[in-house]
């Protein structure tokens, strides 16, 4: 049996293509493969991760997990050091490893995970302009009620047909559990939303800020995004937001022994989909 590492890390999306590898693109994945092959001194054909979600183009990462199976005759080495040997492979700043360690008996990135955390940042003129929030941020011309976007947060939540925010992909299904959809004001006047759910189809986070942005400028209302939702087909009535403005901030796991099983139930549920 082949030995699984998993890999801590996270990354500013800015100049990357998303996660998943790309021909002639510069992406995430192919990025930490190369550095991996590199670190781990084998062919780059025999690397190959898996993530908890792939994130798009413009997307950032605070904390995002994958895991690799090690090639037969792979030897890893100190696995404590490998992280830092693994960074200088990758000659950029723009991705951060944090760890990598073995992962413990049936663990696997994408489907262990209990949930997943996004925020996403907008900036409606209710702060002084800040050139560093630039690629972090999405400055929207209009100013929000948040009231009403929280109204609407609250009342999105639960297990639903999520159709309506996600691009439909064949075979895939877009049913998931959202526990979490919130506003709030940092101490800049920054509009942050924070989404959870157990997972994420196709564009979905963006596609529920867009929901959330067209209730808060009052081009929309609660009930109609409801209507909408319960429909579960992709709909125009909103706009998908952009990506700069929309960061992973963490993936949670279940204790070591409940891995396994969570795996599991993950599959049986779903099938194989874009986070």
């Amino acid at each position: 049996m082949s030995t699984r590492l998993r890999i801590d890390l996270g990354y500013s999306g800015t100049h990357f293509s998303g996660w998943a590898v790309q021909p002639q693109l510069r992406t995430v994945q192919g990025s930490l493969e190369e550095a991996l092959a590199v670190a781990l001194r084998c062919d780059r054909d025999l690397i190959t991760t898996v993530v908890a979600g792939r994130t798009d183009a413009g997307v950032h990462a605070l904390h995002q997990v994958c895991h690799m199976d090690l090639p037969d005759g792979v030897k890893p080495g100190n696995v404590e050091g490998l992280a830092k040997r693994v960074q200088g492979a990758l000659r950029t700043e723009d991705i951060a490893v944090h760890r990598i360690s073995v992962a413990p008996e049936g663990f696997d990135a994408r489907f262990s995970p209990l949930s997943r955390t996004y925020r996403y940042r907008i900036d409606d003129g209710h702060s002084p302009r800040n050139p560093l929030h630039h690629d972090y941020t999405h400055r929207s011309p209009y100013s929000l009620d948040e009231d009403a976007m929280n109204e609407l947060g609250s009342r999105l939540c639960g297990l639903h047909d999520w159709g309506a925010f996600c691009r439909p992909k064949a075979g895939a299904t877009t049913i998931r559990t959202l526990t979490r959809f919130q506003w709030e004001r940092d101490g800049e006047g920054i509009l942050v939303g924070t989404v959870v759910a157990d997972a994420f189809c196709h564009s979905m986070v963006r596609s529920l800020v867009g929901a959330a942005v067209a209730v808060g400028r009052g081009k929309l209302g609660v009930d109609e995004v409801l209507t909408l939702r319960n429909r579960a087909e992709r709909t125009s009535s909103w706009t998908t937001m952009p990506a700069k403005g929309l960061t992973l901030v963490s993936i949670e796991y279940p204790a070591d022994n409940q891995l396994a099983l969570r795996a599991s139930d993950t599959r049986a549920k779903r099938a194989p989909t874009a986070d």
